[in-house]
């Protein structure tokens, strides 16, 4: 009877595990679909703005959105604070509870939003006349410009307690439209625009058409899907406590995280002309694009840690290292693919005067983007722990690597060394991460762990991408350039990657169960026709 019920509870466990995997899967393929067809929009039009706005006004554009980056850090925190409160008060018993916690948030939002939005448009002008020197129509510009992004921001802030509802119910269908909405209306906004008004007021006026738009849709899904969950906005106090043990901590982590991203721009546009930071901002936004995309399909793990803080640390290591694993193998095969074909991307989305200047930049982001990656997983179970400290720390460590490494650079180097700030940035990040690692497991294997799951596919693809380009490059991704030999191109660096990377992690001790999961991966994605002739022939 012994070995009865604990087959049934084996069987029990294996059932909840792989309805689990199931749905971070399902989950990962919302998140990067909708992230797919945003920054799909969002890199289409681009060349239309550069063209339309030239070099310099996009700059100009760049510089205010890298004022007001700092200010998303807030509403980031909330969102965040929010998503875990309510992830882990999903039970029927506890509606009253989420209910509470959903209305100091809304209330939070809006009152920090209208005063940061203010401050924003009020103070943002003279600040960065007197950081940047511009002057002529590029100083104008700059009050308008304020005022329209820092309008975006806080419709981004109004959103944040609604989308943390979604996201705390894992209902990533709704944030996928969501998202894709937001882009959509941005990108026909601008085409719509941009021609009559090719100000750089009027590109941050277009994006915060899209914001405003999300914040409508998420309203209006918010009351058809959850009635239940929504609540006025009212500061409670002991929801607000707890959200700001989290919150605050999770403040400070965004904070050094978005000046980390941003301190390029910033000493660009303080030491050299505008025209830099447009052809800065071209090469990063490639670089976020991959990067994000991978981060949105690791992005449903937070709840998912969230709700599983009654299991097992063993359970949870598991996960951790093997979900870290499929991130760094998809990051080194999607932002690697960029390195080979960078300056025919670059020639072809913008033309021969951006892609001469951002291909290196281009090449060290994809790089830095790549380890950058490797930290993502452990910052989403940090952040589901309560551990926001930690978070902090590995953030303002990496800004003041980042910040340290752009002034001494950039000002004896020039336009040619940014970037590299960004890879000292999360190289430090790396060691930092790795280290507060140890105090979460006591696994024996730790370390081994760490070097097969996390710094092996990194090492692995990075060596591999840097190979394509410096010894393959003019072989394999030269010829004229075209935008379906582009995508060939692409498609042929990415998989070679992709199979460098299997093949090496295939070996060690770990190498059956990252080849399983890999399966698995291939199981949910392949065609079912395919997938059931494979397994008739193993039958």
């Amino acid at each position: 009877m012994e070995s009865c019920g604990y087959g049934c509870k084996r069987l029990l466990e294996m059932v909840e595990a792989k309805s689990a995997n199931a749905r971070l899967l399902g989950n990962s393929a919302w998140n990067a679909s909708a992230f797919i067809l945003g920054v799909g929009l969002n890199l289409v039009i681009l060349p239309f703005v550069l063209y339309r706005l030239g070099s310099a006004v996009f700059g100009v554009a760049g510089l205010v959105s890298a004022c007001i980056a700092p200010a998303l850090a807030i509403s980031n925190a909330i969102s965040v604070s929010t998503t875990r409160e309510l992830a882990s008060r999903l039970g029927p018993g506890e509606r009253g509870e989420a209910r509470r916690f959903f209305s100091t948030s809304l209330a939070l939002a809006g009152l920090a939003g209208v005063l940061v939005a203010l401050l924003l448009a009020l103070g943002g002008p003279p600040l960065a006349n007197q950081m940047f020197k511009l002057t002529g129509t590029e100083a104008a510009e700059l009050s308008w410009a304020f005022v329209f992004g820092a309008g975006g921001w806080l419709f981004q802030c109004l959103s944040a307690t609604f989308l943390a509802l979604f996201a705390a119910r894992q209902d990533y269908s709704r944030l996928a439209l969501i998202n894709v909405a937001v882009a959509a209306t941005s990108t026909f906004s601008m085409l719509v625009l941009i021609p009559s008004w090719p100000y750089a007021s009027t590109f941050l006026g277009c994006q915060a058409l899209g914001f405003g738009a999300g914040v409508v849709i998420a309203i209006l899904f918010s009351l058809r899907a959850a009635p239940e969950a929504m609540a006025p906005p009212i500061i409670h106090r002991g929801e607000l406590g707890e959200m700001m043990n989290v919150g605050v901590w999770q403040f400070l982590a965004q904070t050094g995280g978005l000046i980390a991203v941003q301190a390029d721009r910033y000493l660009l546009g303080a030491f050299l002309a505008p025209q830099f930071v447009g052809y800065y901002t071209v090469a990063q936004r490639l670089q976020e694009a991959m990067y994000i995309g991978v981060l949105k399909v690791g992005e449903i793990l937070f709840p998912f840690f969230s709700s599983m803080r009654k299991e097992s640390s063993e359970r949870v290591a598991d996960l951790l290292f093997r979900s870290s694993w499929v991130l760094n193998v998809l990051a080194a095969s999607a932002l690697g693919g960029l390195i080979p074909v960078a300056p025919k991307l670059l020639l072809l989305w913008t033309g021969a005067e951006v892609a001469e200047q951002g291909q290196r930049v281009l090449v060290v982001l994809s790089v830095a983007g790549m380890m950058g990656c490797s930290a993502n997983v452990f910052s989403f179970y940090l952040l589901a722990q309560g551990r926001s400290r930690s978070l902090a720390l590995i953030s303002l460590l990496t800004a003041l690597a980042t910040l340290s490494t752009s002034a001494l650079v950039l000002p004896r180097l020039g336009w040619e060394a940014a970037g590299w700030s960004a890879l000292a940035g999360m190289t430090v990040q790396i060691a930092v991460t790795v280290t507060l690692l140890r105090k979460s497991f006591e696994l024996p294997d730790l370390w081994a762990r760490v070097g097969h799951f996390v710094l092996l596919p990194l090492a692995t693809g990075v060596a591999a991408a840097l190979s394509l380009r410096y010894f393959l490059g003019a072989w394999l991704f030269g010829g004229p350039p075209h935008w379906w030999s582009l995508g060939i191109s692409y498609l042929m660096a990415a998989a070679a990657i992709l199979i460098v990377v299997l093949l090496v992690s295939r070996t060690g001790p770990y190498g059956a169960a990252c080849w399983r999961d890999m399966e698995s991966i291939t199981r949910r994605f392949l065609p079912i026709r395919f997938v059931d002739v494979r397994n008739r022939r193993n039958r």
